[in-house]
């Protein structure tokens, strides 16, 4: 009775803590790094993968393994933490962009999925019965009414906006040294060297090659009315041609 704070996500320990939260962002710390930084002409995500067996087919049916996810066109994401967890998220926000779509016949924002999805995970952490996510996501967007953004959010249901962050398994690491190399105005090809600079930097392998990293970047072609998505690494190829989606 005394510990029952301990394991109920309703419950306030003495000092005003939510463990089962806690524990939620254990898992986060634990999983393979991603960093997202947002330049003057696009964002930026890039993700470590990490493979636990050889033996593990990766191509097989039902088998998903992706770090970064395409939510609607004109926004993307990362993910770090449990991965069944993150499916179940993403399934969500697809679900709100495309509803939102089809009844007032234009995108979703991009501030607006990502406060109805951290509005489902808060509720995770308030009624009984319910665990927190164990995972935590970058957004990447862009929209008409403000552009090309970037946030992050945590199993709390807590998020908020950034010009360059980091999570998962040595964040702290990759964000010291976003801290001291990242600039104002960054271009889009400057932005990608920083984020694998980062990676190089801060990931537990000794080498990064094609198959340990994911990338994405978010880029808009004005004249054509489209945002580009390119995505790359861990299985898509060293350099995936880029594809063009009506924005």
């Amino acid at each position: 009775m005394a510990r029952r704070y301990d394991s109920r996500t309703t419950i306030f320990s003495p000092e005003g803590r939510l463990y089962q939260v806690e524990y939620a962002m254990e898992a986060i710390s634990n999983a393979g790094s991603c960093v997202g930084i947002l330049a003057k002409d696009g964002v930026v995500l890039a993700a470590e993968k990490r493979i636990t067996s050889k033996l593990l087919d990766t191509q097989a049916v039902g088998v998903r393994r992706e770090k970064m996810y395409r939510l609607d066109d004109h926004i993307a994401c990362a993910v770090a933490g449990i991965t069944a967890d993150a499916n179940i998220l993403v399934n969500t926000c697809r679900l709100q962009a495309q509803r939102h779509l089809f009844t007032y016949q234009e995108p979703m924002p991009v501030d607006q999925l990502v406060r109805g999805l951290c509005d489902t995970k808060q509720g995770y952490t308030q009624y009984g019965g319910l665990r927190p996510f164990g995972v935590s996501l970058l957004y990447a967007g862009w929209d008409k009414q403000r552009g090309f953004q970037l946030y992050q959010s945590d199993p709390s249901g807590n998020y908020g906006g950034w010009k360059a962050t980091a999570i998962g398994a040595n964040h702290q690491a990759a964000t010291n040294v976003l801290q001291g190399d990242y600039k104002d105005e960054l271009s889009l090809e400057e932005a990608t060297k920083l984020v694998i600079k980062v990676l190089s930097k801060t990931m537990d392998s000794t080498t990064l090659s094609p198959d340990k990293v994911e990338l994405i970047t978010l880029s808009r072609d004005d004249e054509a009315g489209k945002v580009c998505a390119c995505m790359a690494g861990a299985g898509r190829g060293a350099a995936s041609p880029c594809v063009c989606i009506c924005g």
